[in-house]
């Protein structure tokens, strides 16, 4: 534009001779700006969403308040849109679930159509609850038992592990938590390192890992005085007292000869919390039914 305009309108404001536009009167280097003004359909554009935004703020929620929001003419929000979704899919799925409460595992296994919701429940709920410690697909990992193999410290049966997820493993805040002690036969003095490291050397042989024979016989006679009433005569476990197998070669604390000693010496207990006071008993049954079928359940109680 010209910087040496001087052409005047009525109200006293410059007009750019080029473009017959008033000028606001700013001037930069020189160069006047021009007052242009905005096109018409703009205009109209901006005025509708003007109009359409106080209209939406009083037809939803939108102006908060102390300690709510306003509710909005039309009463709608996502929070209940979404609540009553749930409450829909609830209804939809209120007689499955009135039937896993109310049926034995025995039956709702009985019921294809039905076991597969129940395990596809079940599943949901594991990865929530369960898979921090035993892992997504509950292959568990270093002192986390592997949930798809069949050794089972209290049993694996439907029941067993119904029990087990409802009170736990040494949960001190359920009075009828399983619980299991295996002795500190070196911390507490009833071993000595020798006899410890001989009945390790048998346990090795039990689950038919490279040990020494000679020693391994002096530790069967250890093992028969100490460990047998517990274990089992060949190593066998017992469901009863939570004493695990020694004979399978699958180990929760690691089945290396340092680590077998270590155990023995001083072992290690785990923990599991009983799951009855944070999950319903229906919720409870389809886990037992998911870890069941997992591959590593037993069908009756050895």
């Amino acid at each position: 534009m010209s910087t040496d305009d001087k052409t005047q309108n009525g109200s006293g404001l410059e007009v750019d001779e080029f473009s017959g536009t008033e000028t606001t009167g700013h001037t930069w280097d020189g160069i006047k700006e021009l007052n242009t003004p905005l096109p018409r359909w703009w205009l109209w554009t901006f005025y509708a969403t003007v109009i359409w935004g106080l209209a939406y703020t009083v037809a939803y929620p939108a102006w908060p308040l102390v300690s709510s929001a306003t509710k909005g003419f039309l009463g709608y929000s996502t929070r209940g849109a979404v609540e009553q979704t749930i409450a829909d899919a609830r209804a939809a799925q209120s007689d499955k679930i009135s039937r896993i409460t109310e049926l034995p595992l025995e039956d709702i296994k009985a019921d294809e159509d039905l076991l597969r919701y129940a395990v596809a429940g079940g599943k949901s709920a594991f990865l929530v609850n369960c898979s921090q410690c035993h892992g997504s697909g509950a292959a568990g990992g270093a002192n986390y038992p592997n949930l798809n193999d069949d050794d089972w410290l209290w049993g694996g049966t439907l029941e067993a592990i119904e029990t087990t997820l409802k009170h736990g493993i040494r949960y001190s805040l359920d009075e009828e938590t399983r619980v299991s002690e295996m002795s500190a036969f070196g911390a507490d003095e009833i071993l000595n390192r020798e006899e410890i490291e001989k009945t390790a050397e048998h346990v090795l042989a039990l689950a038919g890992l490279d040990h020494d024979a000679a020693l391994a016989a002096e530790g069967a006679v250890i093992f028969e005085e100490n460990c047998a009433a517990c274990h089992g005569e060949a190593g066998e476990g017992n469901h009863e007292l939570g004493a695990p197998a020694l004979n399978d070669a699958i180990w929760l604390y690691g089945g290396e000869r340092e680590a077998v000693i270590s155990q023995i010496t001083k072992p290690k207990h785990g923990v599991m919390p009983g799951w009855q006071s944070r999950l319903s008993p229906t919720t409870i049954k389809q886990l037992a039914l998911y870890v069941h079928g997992l591959g590593g359940g037993e069908t009756s109680a050895r």
